[in-house]
């Protein structure tokens, strides 16, 4: 069995407070496309939403970014189409909060994997540089195989996504697909 997870896709990081932007803008579809194929096939969906406190003064975040992601706004809600997709699929897909980059840091994600005999990873989201990559980081060193769809991440960053997509090769030997 495979799982998606989708990371960061939320309002914030598209075109909020904290945007990735036209990268982020471009790939809804395929995020969507991705999203309803996994949920069709019965495969196991996460939503890995970052949470973040008004002015939290103990988050290391607060100093890094401009706020985002805050508990019960806006900008914490799913983006575009992704959003109504969840709607009609939210018995079929686990919503996770995470207060970290990694999807896995301080959640139950690993337990949820390993208790669905799950070894195969598929990631999309935002930013490919940081919470993709550090997700897919955690991901390898717990031991999943580690499928990142190029053409369903982006970055504010460039040069940091384009790293990022090398990095994912040749350092994490993760499969980097399109299409």
């Amino acid at each position: 069995m495979r799982a998606l997870i989708v990371i960061d896709y939320t309002n914030d990081f598209v075109d909020g407070s904290l945007p990735v932007g036209e990268p982020a803008i471009a790939i809804e579809q395929r995020m969507v496309e991705l999203t309803e194929k996994f949920v069709s096939a019965g495969d196991y969906t996460v939503m890995a939403v970052d949470l973040h406190e008004a002015d939290d003064p103990y988050h290391p975040e607060t100093a890094l970014f401009p706020p985002h992601n805050i508990c019960g706004t806006a900008g914490r809600e799913l983006y575009g189409r992704l959003k109504d997709l969840y709607t009609v699929h939210e018995s079929s897909i686990y919503w996770m909060d995470k207060t970290r980059y990694s999807a896995f840091a301080g959640t139950d994600l690993e337990l949820r994997l390993r208790t669905r005999g799950i070894k195969e990873v598929h990631l999309i989201g935002v930013c490919t540089d940081i919470c993709v990559l550090h997700t897919a980081v955690d991901a390898y060193n717990l031991g999943f195989e580690i499928i990142v769809h190029e053409d369903a991440v982006a970055s504010f960053n460039a040069a940091g996504h384009v790293w990022a997509l090398e990095h994912f090769k040749n350092s994490l030997g993760a499969q980097v697909v399109t299409g």
